[in-house]
């Protein structure tokens, strides 16, 4: 089953409703319960698809899931940053599951060019700019996951990590809570949310969270080139007005 049919089966599956027995309390939860929101799969990003012909962690289907339901409304709205044109040129005409899509997508390439889709990746930054001291940790410079996040973040975004669980394990356990692809993915859905929506600062910023949203950045260069297999309702003359990829 190739990679789309198998991220629309899986979508298909959370938007059914359960299967159920007997009646009661379980029934009314049921019956009572808000749906799923529409979905659609992402496309996969250029270094995904070269993963998958020569071997390496590719993007799991179920982190677009992850991505699409964690999306507050408002960046499924018209307060989203003009500069998401860039990307997506119809991204304010598109379909709430389209405009899902997009953000699934976006963040696919995040993680492409900051951890290479490797979900338990550990650097440590000697950048001026990224060697500060993390309140939790104490430690300076290190970011973690597939969008190379901090144990500061839970501090200012409520992100699910814990320092005192986490600290007592390997360096790359997978269990650790901030290694955990729902945690980090969640938690960057917060970060950009607080920076586009709360802060109205533009996608592509010079002081964003992340270097790869720093035009003129060689990591911003990498991020645009993972930007140019956008699902097909953002596109538009987008190929002409990608930035970064010329």
């Amino acid at each position: 089953m190739n990679r789309v049919l198998r991220v629309a089966v899986a979508l298909v599956g959370l938007a059914a409703p359960m299967l159920a027995s007997g009646c009661g309390k379980h029934e009314t939860a049921q019956a009572t319960a808000a749906p799923a929101p529409a979905m659609k799969p992402a496309p996969p990003t250029p270094i995904d698809t070269k993963k998958a012909e020569v071997g390496g962690s590719t993007w799991d289907p179920e982190w677009d899931k992850i991505v699409e339901l964690a999306l507050p409304p408002a960046m499924l709205s018209g307060q989203v940053p003009h500069d998401v044109r860039r990307f997506c040129p119809r991204f304010y005409t598109m379909a709430e599951d389209d405009k899902r899509a997009f953000w699934a997508y976006f963040f696919q390439a995040l993680a492409g060019a900051e951890a290479g889709l490797e979900p338990t990746v550990q650097a440590k930054h000697a950048q001026p700019e990224m060697d500060v001291k993390d309140e939790v940790t104490g430690r300076a410079g290190h970011t973690s996951g597939l969008l190379q996040l901090t144990y500061e973040d839970q501090k200012r975004y409520g992100c699910d990590f814990d320092w005192d669980r986490d600290k007592k394990l390997p360096v790359k356990d997978p269990s650790r809570t901030i290694l955990q692809p729902k945690n980090n993915l969640e938690c960057g859905v917060k970060i950009l949310d607080h920076q586009l929506i709360e802060k109205h600062k533009p996608l592509l910023s010079g002081s964003g969270y992340w270097s790869t949203l720093r035009p003129g950045t060689m990591s911003y260069r990498v991020f645009a080139k993972q930007m140019t297999n956008v699902p097909a309702a953002c596109r538009g003359g987008m190929e002409k007005n990608l930035p970064g990829t010329r």
